[in-house]
This record gives structure tokens, sequence and C-alpha cells, in this order.
């Protein structure tokens, strides 16, 4: 069943559990004006994942208090069910809908002919028509950073990478971590693995346990809420690891080194405010370093770990991708079996 919920869950996720889900959104006790927009988020986990999913969730919070939308969301949405979660949307009169995953591209371009006064937002896909526009994250430029900070402080020549499910948007990140890697190691070992899920804290853990019985010292993910467990077999071995999404440090504050940070508020923000003073463009737009919207951060419990050469060649490089002397590949292509 839907979980669409009225977002009015502060209390609830403070307690780790989402009242009302499984339940119709309850209507807003106040009347929306005129001019107020109603948005509305549809992501793959769960929004307090600490992960992609809660970014995107702190973003629809973002523009509810700032730009006074009305909101509401729906969460663990898979993919035979997108189209129906954009339609039950769009059929209730939003003015925006919001796809978090490259996934959200087809079914908002399926949705997007049959309500052409609904604005649909997807975020890391390739998708654009005249009423919907794709946000892409150039995520690239932080895995590329964080796979030379792995190979600078492997001992073994040999790491690890986990993404969920394949796609344009995380395989870049999977090739940009083995790119920035082999600058520091060409000879390194690179081990990856696609768990075929975005939630499975097992599976991911699982995957993680098998690189490291054969050798990785070091491991990355970019796999969402199932990413934890990777983070956590890292931990559990006494190794190092590199969180995706979010400041990951928390959730496993002796592993982690650093976490590639994608400001999904801002992004939202930036997107709906387009639709909201009329400059709205269905197309495809990039963000990254420069702009702010993606960030390198390093644990501050761990930054005594490394080395002070290996984080000045990292800084270095991260310099030189603000001010664009340095652009990392962005590579879509599945390198598994290669």
């Amino acid at each position: 069943m839907k979980k669409l919920l009225a977002a009015m869950l502060c209390g609830a996720l403070a307690t780790g559990t989402l009242a009302g889900c499984g339940n119709k959104a309850e209507e807003k006790k106040t009347e929306a004006k005129d001019d107020t927009l109603k948005v509305a988020l549809c992501v793959t986990g769960a929004v307090n994942d600490m992960g992609w999913c809660q970014s995107a969730y702190e973003g629809l919070k973002l523009v509810e208090e700032e730009l006074g939308c009305e909101i509401a969301y729906t969460e663990n949405v898979q993919a035979a069910d997108m189209t129906s979660a954009f339609t039950e949307y769009a059929s209730n009169d939003y003015d925006v809908v919001i796809g978090h995953g490259f996934q959200f591209g087809d079914p908002a371009l399926e949705v997007g002919e049959l309500y052409p006064d609904t604005k649909f937002i997807c975020i890391e896909s390739d998708a654009a028509a005249e009423n919907v526009a794709s946000y892409v994250m150039k995520c690239e430029e932080t895995g590329y950073l964080q796979g030379m900070l792995a190979a600078g402080m492997s001992q073994t020549g040999n790491i690890g990478f986990i993404g969920p499910v394949q796609g344009a948007s995380l395989v870049k990140i999977m090739n940009g971590y083995e790119d920035g890697a082999k600058e520091v190691n060409p000879d390194i070992k690179y081990q990856t693995a696609w768990t075929g899920s975005f939630t499975d804290t097992a599976l991911a853990k699982e995957a993680a346990q098998a690189m490291i019985d054969g050798g990785a010292d070091v491991i990355g993910h970019c796999a969402n809420e199932s990413g934890t467990g990777a983070l956590n077999a890292a931990q559990d071995a006494g190794l190092f690891a590199t969180g995706d999404s979010y400041d990951q440090s928390a959730l496993a504050e002796n592993a982690v080194l650093s976490s590639a940070v994608y400001h999904v508020p801002e992004l939202i923000k930036t997107a709906v405010t387009d639709i909201k003073e009329g400059n709205f463009k269905g197309e495809v737009k990039e963000l990254g370093m420069a702009e702010g919207i993606v960030e390198l951060v390093y644990n501050k419990a761990m930054e005594d770990k490394i080395p002070a050469e290996v984080k000045e060649m990292v800084d270095a490089k991260e310099a030189e991708i603000k001010d664009g002397s340095f652009k990392v590949p962005c590579d879509t292509k599945d390198r598994a079996g290669k």
C-alpha cells in the first residue's frame, strides 16, 4: 500500500517511527493560499536513512519552511509503483512532483504527457520534456576524491566499492572512485559489487565482508540505505570506509574517513524556486562542487588517522575541480567484467 503522508513528522522521526505509515495523508489543517505550491516527493527508501532519501526529505521540509509550500511524500516506492505514485499526486492537483533517483525519469515522462499542468522534477535522471526537468549532481567529483583517499589509505593495495541497483547516476560514482584510486596507485585492485537493493543492509554487509575476505582494507559505497551494512562490515573488521549522500560519520564513527555529501535540499529548493518564479525549463541541469551542491566532508574523529600528505593530495585535487582546471570524467558505462 502506498504510504502517502503529509509531512508533519518531526516527532515521529525523533522516535524512529513514521506516524500514519500506510495511511493516506491527512489534509492540512489550514487552508492553502492561492499562490501556495503543492509539492510531493517520491523516494525509494526510508526518509530517515541518514543518506540519500533523508537528504531529499530535508529538501521537502526546506521548501515548506522557506517557500511556504504545501507538502506530502511517499517513501519506499518500488520501480513498479512509480508511475502510479506520480499519477496519484498529479490527479490530486499537485503542482510539483519530485522523483528522487534516476529510476523516476521514464515514469515522469509518461505521466507528464497526461498531466501537462504538473511539473515533474527528477533528480539524477536524464529526462526532459515541456513539463519535466532533471537536476543532476556531479557525484563523480566526490567519487574521484574518495577513491584517491581510499588508495592513499590502503595498506594492501586492495579496495572495494558497493552499489545498489545499476544506473548511470550510480555507475558514474563507482567509476569515479576507481579513476581517483588509480591516479594514486595505477596497480590497485578494485573490487565492486551491486547488491540489487537500495534498502537491504544485510546484502551490502555480506558483499563488503566478501571484499574484506579478499584483501580489501578500505570499503566505499553509493548504496543508499543498504550501504550502512558495508560501513558496519568495515568497522567490525577494524578497517576504513567512505560514506555517501550524507555525512555518515555517526553510522560507523571508527571507520568512516569521509563522506560525499550531496546538498539535495538546496537542489530541491532551486528547482521549486524556478517553478515558483516562472523560470522553469524542461531540461537537464548539472551542478557540482563548484556550485556548492556536491561536497567532500571529513569525519573529524578520524582526521588524525589520515597522513598529512594524503589529505594534502586530496585537497589539492578538490581545488582543481572547483576552479575548473581538472574535470572528473563522467563515465556511465558499467565496467563490471572488464
